[in-house]
């Protein structure tokens, strides 16, 4: 029977200030750290997360009211970034073994008029936008101009993202999804965008919302990845959420989860079902509900959840089972960006034969790879140093 792992990628749940963070613009950005500390105004009886207190998350790092736990369940630790960028896409590579020494393009004026006029020609529709914006202030700007004309609305932010918006009712989404893959395949060279979003939303003017039929149209990886050692070698992959976009749908192929709950519910099937392989989850609410948002609020009610689910997961895990919790970036709610935050990441790792040890702070998330690919015998990786011999006692 092959071995079974899982690596659960916490979205945008960083744990503090990357070594580079101010060269980001990001100074002062700590996710949970300063998530936590204003609990208080929303949980003033107490905000406790007893379950990830008992794996290991107060390890990693100072956080308030977190205290660590006396003998945790698991390895801890955390990881600086080493790619460039702060982006998913940067990421979740840099998590499966590779390092980006250039961060993709970003375009904090918006796309340059050749790359929209070529746009427009393969749609056949009209741009609207084509601005740094979030996206409900760009519903809200160009929506009910949509409706009227029935062009697209283009807009970025702070990551390197092409993001097209779409009324359902104006633009079915097939049609949206054909026009995003055009754009995916318009820029490259110097127009390379990590990634290319689909963004469908429904509503009228005053009330639209997106809807849960986001789609993201991603660059191929540059190397080989985690997953494609792992195709090679014949080991399944599972794949829950957005993993298989970010991966341009290379190795991994996956069921979408548009809820952190979705992400559970798939999870706990698949380590209740699964005979062995990797399963690779993104978890996303931490990030694209409440960290884009500045919701603080909803991020606190995210953590509880996750915590209550914890035992229902690790309760499936069976006995030669290594379970790697992480992230991929930081997404501060509590500072005036709606954009990711350059941080380190925390490394919970579990399973019955992990040992309860310290784990330092990685120089690379590609570590986490690297500590996967071994655990398979399918290394090594390019990047990234293993830390499996430190935790494993089988």
């Amino acid at each position: 029977m092959t071995r079974r792992a899982a690596l659960i990628v916490l979205d945008g749940l960083g744990i503090g200030p990357a070594h580079d963070q101010a060269a980001y613009g990001d100074q002062g950005s700590d996710t949970l750290g300063n998530t936590l500390a204003q609990s208080g105004q929303w949980y003033p009886r107490g905000f406790e997360l007893p379950n990830l207190a008992r794996l290991g998350l107060g390890h990693c790092a100072p956080l308030p009211g977190l205290s660590p736990a006396g003998a945790p369940a698991g390895a801890f630790g955390t990881a600086q970034p080493a790619s460039a960028g702060k982006d998913s896409t940067a990421g979740h590579w840099e998590l499966c073994g590779i390092v980006l020494n250039q961060a993709f393009p970003t375009f904090p004026g918006g796309f340059p008029q050749p790359l929209i006029d070529a746009f427009v020609t393969r749609t056949g529709r009209g741009v609207l936008g084509n601005q740094v914006a979030s996206g409900t202030a760009i519903l809200e700007a160009f929506g009910a101009e949509q409706l009227r004309t029935g062009a697209w609305i283009v807009y970025t932010s702070a990551d390197s993202v092409l993001q097209v918006a779409a009324h359902d009712a104006v633009i079915p989404k097939e049609e949206l999804f054909r026009a995003c893959q055009a754009a995916r395949e318009l820029c490259t060279g110097p127009w390379n965008v990590s990634r290319v979003i689909a963004r469908p939303f429904e509503g009228q003017p005053g009330s639209f919302v997106r809807t849960s039929h986001r789609k993201d149209f991603s660059v191929a990886p540059p190397d080989p990845t985690l997953l494609d050692l792992l195709e090679r070698a014949g080991v399944p992959r599972t794949g829950i959420g957005k993993v298989d976009d970010l991966f341009a749908g290379r190795g991994i192929q996956s069921t979408p989860a548009q809820t952190n709950r979705a992400a559970y519910r798939l999870l706990g099937e698949s380590l209740e079902g699964s005979e062995g392989g990797l399963i690779f989850a993104n978890v996303i609410e931490f990030d694209q509900t409440w960290g884009h948002r500045n919701d603080v609020g909803g991020l606190l009610s995210g953590l509880r959840e996750l915590d209550g689910a914890l035992p229902g997961l690790l309760g499936r895990v069976q006995p030669d089972d290594l379970i790697i919790f992480t992230a991929d970036h930081g997404n501060d709610p509590t500072t005036s960006s709606t954009d990711h935050s350059r941080e380190r990441v925390p490394v919970l790792a579990f399973g019955p034969k992990v040992r309860p040890v310290g784990i330092g702070e990685r120089s690379s998330f590609a570590d986490v790879g690297q500590t996967i690919a071994e655990f398979f015998g399918v290394g090594p990786l390019a990047n990234g140093r293993s830390f499996l011999q430190e935790v494993w006692s089988g």
